[in-house]
């Protein structure tokens, strides 16, 4: 088996891949004629993405975004109108879904302009959450008879609780970037012009911790919200014990303390 990165997956007409910073993809929605609605040629790009991105060596951190009008306006639905349970259930939306839940890669959503449903449920499956100021956050499924199926009445709840999911899920209420971080859905809210650039940089400083300490996080994170209290803090030291089998954790000590040490007269 070759060692060599593996090359980052050519765009599609729904979807383009770049490589602006060393360790860094940029997966960029683009069906901006439908604020990047997502239709299944749409999924299936995304997961087939995330799938490649999660296993090239050169991958550090991934960081997903739209246009300035939309980030993603959640399902395309003309491709729901006339469909049946048969057709759902034959679109396997559970293995789409979790090619982009699964990617061992810390993800940064990088949100402007509306992401609603599926589009919210989309930067919901990212690790981080940037919006700007122009950010429109709802589950709008409620208002055509429907509900989430991208994981909304559960990343939703854990992420913001109970009652404001509760208020958000059963009106399809459409909220802006500063409620949507002040009940805990967004990390941070910048200036519309800064999102791509603000990601970025903070994609950059991920990508350049220990990449082992980094997915053992994410993992210890992601574990958090499965399983009881006792049995992640069993997990959280095993993978603690873990990382001193490596020489990367004694550099880094070892740099560190160089710093930190008082300087000789």
């Amino acid at each position: 088996m070759s060692d060599a990165p593996m090359p980052c997956p050519e765009s599609t007409p729904c979807l383009v891949i770049e490589r602006p910073i060393d360790g860094i993809a940029l997966v960029r929605l683009d069906r901006p004629q439908v604020r990047n609605a997502l239709n299944l040629e749409l999924r299936r790009s995304l997961a087939a993405t995330f799938e490649t991105l999660g296993r090239a060596e050169d991958v550090r951190c991934i960081v997903i975004t739209g246009d300035d009008r939309a980030f993603c306006a959640g399902a395309d639905l003309n491709e729901y109108v006339d469909a049946t349970p048969a057709d759902i259930i034959a679109r396997n939306m559970d293995i789409l879904w979790g090619a982009i839940a699964n990617c061992p890669r810390p993800v940064v959503a990088a949100v402007r302009g509306y992401a609603l449903g599926g589009g919210c449920e989309l930067a919901m499956h990212a690790d981080i959450i940037l919006a700007g100021r122009s950010a429109k956050f709802s589950q709008p499924e409620i208002l055509i008879g429907l509900i989430p199926g991208g994981g909304a009445t559960q990343r939703l709840t854990r992420a913001v609780g109970k009652f404001a999911a509760m208020q958000l899920l059963l009106t399809g209420d459409m909220i802006g970037a500063e409620e949507a971080k002040a009940i805990g859905l967004v990390s941070r809210v910048v200036d519309d012009e800064a999102v791509l650039d603000e990601a970025l940089k903070l994609a950059s400083r991920i990508a350049s911790q220990s990449s082992l300490a980094v997915r053992q996080i994410k993992e210890m994170v992601l574990e958090s919200m499965n399983v009881p209290l006792e049995a992640g803090l069993r997990s959280e030291r095993k993978a603690f014990q873990l990382i001193f089998s490596t020489s990367e954790k004694t550099k880094r000590i070892q740099a560190f303390l160089k710093r930190k040490s008082p300087e000789k007269q």
